[in-house]
């Protein structure tokens, strides 16, 4: 695998990185990307491993945070081995104004 330094900050990331939107599958948007669950999710980022692929996209909006969940429970005892990359500017609860990212 390729690794290119993330700006000036001398972090070196994998040049693909594997995102995790289908985990869950949760609400009408997600719902429509994909369900994948816990056994799925492990087999995927077990290819992804072995190949080298490193880094995961995430988002505290995915599936309501069930992506992260399953993210974070298949990475238990491997979490040395990945780097977790999320955005923080999505709106998750529109009745709470202070609800974004």
């Amino acid at each position: 695998m390729e690794f290119r330094h993330l700006g000036k900050s001398g972090f070196k990331v994998p040049v693909l990185s594997f995102g995790t939107g289908t985990f869950g599958g949760k609400g009408e948007l997600f719902e429509a990307w994909g369900d994948t669950d816990v056994n799925e999710a492990r087999k995927l980022l077990d290819i992804c491993l072995d190949a080298g692929v490193s880094m995961f996209d995430s988002a505290d909006v995915y599936s309501g945070g069930t992506s992260e969940s399953i993210l974070g429970e298949v990475l238990k005892g491997q979490r040395d081995k990945a780097i977790i990359s999320t955005k923080a500017t999505f709106r998750f609860d529109r009745d709470q104004p202070n609800a974004v990212g």
